[in-house]
This record gives structure tokens, sequence and C-alpha cells, in this order.
């Protein structure tokens, strides 16, 4: 960043307009159905809605099945391959298995709800109705709206193998957060920005109770921790709790996409270690300031970011295919 000659606010919104001046991965492209499927974004959106409207964890959830999908394969719609006796798929990896339902639910009725429409049945993959509805949520939550690339076939393999090693853990310092993300091609802004998603999701209390119980510090709770909010998470989740029991990541404004995520960092309010470290960690804090101090700046970095996450690993029609069902290879 330094070697730009550019302050971090001022780089981090140049990036932030790479949505809109970038070039497309050659086979995406944001017209891929004005033929085939002309409104297939509208019918993607009003079934998103729907469900949207019958619980908010349908955001969350389908964030996360994207991100998922995209770091193992690339986006193809693997992660929503079933199991069978003789292939134990992505979705059934441990990493995966916290994966909550309502995700997998909004892509089968956006895919039903498209394949209602005789003209677009069968011409629409899975990876783009993800794709779709993982916008559609964003933006249902107050998030920033952005166009799709779309034109991705569906993945011919899922395999529960492939995930281990791809995703970011929870107790993840800044080195291995970037090592992970720059090897599916993005930067480490990039990084810090799609970590905002946080701002809308939630985790079960073993994802970070050693933070709070068994840190390596006299007192066992980590101490980048605000005091208070240490004391709020023992209380919302005590030792021996319910492993079924979760608590949003974002305690001040759960249910709205905003950066708030970020001014939480500054006040030591990061529920994973992969959270907390991108402020206490000089390296990154300046970009998190950027985001904590504009939603503008926040939201256009976010935007390109998910634009660039979804071109990493695409299939085309020689090694993908269309699903009539997004669960069946």
């Amino acid at each position: 960043m330094a070697q730009l000659n550019l302050t971090p606010v001022v780089w981090i919104f140049f990036l932030g307009l790479c949505l809109y001046t970038c070039p497309t991965s050659a086979q995406l492209s944001r017209h891929h159905y004005a033929k085939t499927c002309p409104n297939v974004e509208n019918i993607v959106r009003e079934a998103v809605k729907k469900k949207f409207h019958q619980t908010f964890v349908t955001v969350p959830a389908t964030i996360r099945l994207f991100f998922h999908d995209c770091f193992v394969q690339g986006c193809d719609a693997s992660v929503l391959v079933s199991s069978t006796k003789n292939n134990k798929a992505e979705k059934d990896h441990p990493d995966n298995l916290s994966l909550a339902g309502d995700g997998f639910d909004t892509v089968i009725k956006a895919k039903a709800a498209v394949d209602a429409v005789p003209l677009c049945r069968n011409k629409v993959s899975c990876a783009d109705i993800l794709a779709m509805a993982t916008r559609d949520v964003i933006q249902l939550a107050g998030g920033p709206f952005y166009e799709v690339e779309l034109g991705r076939f569906d993945g011919l393999r899922s395999k529960a193998s492939d995930v281990h090693g791809r995703l970011p853990q929870p107790e993840f310092n800044l080195h291995q957060l970037n090592s992970l993300f720059a090897a599916n091609g993005l930067t480490q802004t990039e990084m810090i920005a799609l970590s905002g998603a946080h701002t809308v999701g939630f985790s079960h209390c073993n994802k970070f109770s050693k933070r709070v119980y068994n840190f390596k510090s006299k007192s066992g709770v980590d101490p980048t921790l605000n005091e208070k909010y240490a004391s709020d998470l023992k209380s919302m989740c005590p030792r021996n709790v319910d492993p079924r029991i979760a608590i949003d990541m974002d305690p001040t404004t759960p249910r709205s996409f905003d950066n708030v995520y970020y001014r939480n960092l500054q006040q030591g309010k990061g529920l994973f270690t992969s959270d907390q470290v991108l402020f206490s960690d000089p390296r990154s804090k300046p970009t998190v300031n950027a985001f904590a101090s504009s939603s503008k700046i926040f939201h256009a970095n976010f935007a390109a970011a998910m634009t660039k996450l979804g071109r990493v690993g695409i299939k085309n029609a020689q090694n993908g295919n269309i699903r009539t069902d997004c669960s069946v290879l």
C-alpha cells in the first residue's frame, strides 16, 4: 500500500471502483441468459424474498454457502451435492456440517421457481442461482446491490476430501488468512472486505469458547477481547453448553448488513480470533479503520470482492453441466 503513496482510504476506494471498471471473466456475462431465460434475476429475487420473510437466517446461511462453495473447487455448486453410498460429498465434511439448512433451501426454492417457467427449465445453472441468491440476500439485509456475472456451469465432482485445508478457521492469524485467500486470487483488502459478511453471521459456541475459557493467559481469556464482551460471551455460552446453541457474530446490529462489524473490531468485539486479528495486526488495521469510517467504502469494496470471488474456479461446458437437481451430480 505504501509503495503506491496513497492513503489507505483512497486506495481502498479505488479498489471499490473496480466493480464498475474491471473486465469480467471471459466466460461470464451480466446478460448470459438474455435469450434463454431473460427474467431469471427477477424470478430468483422473488423466490429469495419469500424465503427471507420466513426467516432472517436465510441471509447468513446463503452467503456462507456461496463462500464455502467457491473456496472448494470453485463456484460450481459442488457444496449443494448430497452424498451417496459411493461418494461422501463436500457438504458432509466436518467444516461444512454447520452450514444452515436455510441456505440450501433458498437455492432449492429459487431453482424450482426458475424451472417452473418453461423457457427457463434446465437452462440456468445451480451455481448461477446461488450467486444471484447471495447478492439478493445481501441487498435484502441492507447491503449493496451489485450486478452478478452469469454463465457458470455446475461441477461434476463433489468430494468431502477436497474440503480439507480450503476454508478459513476461527483461530487463523493474518498470515494464514492471507495465504488462503491469495490461493484463490484474492488480496488482503478483499479478504478484509469479505470478512465483513460476519456482520450478519452467527456461530456455535464451540468455535470460540477457547478464547473465553482456555486461552493461554492468567485469566484464561484472550486479552484482545473486550472485557464486557468476554463476560457476555460466557453468559451466552457457559461451559458444557448445548452444542446446538449459536450466537450472533455482530452483537450490535446482527440483522443489518452494515459496517458495524469493523467498529466492533475497534472495540475488541470480534468473535473469532480471525476477526479480531484484522484490527490487532498493524498490517490490516488501517483497512479495518477505513471500512469502519465509511459504509460507502465498505459496500463498494465488498461488492467488488464478491464479484471477484464469483469468478473463482468457474466451470464451462467442457468440465461442467447444468444440473436438473442441484443435489445430484
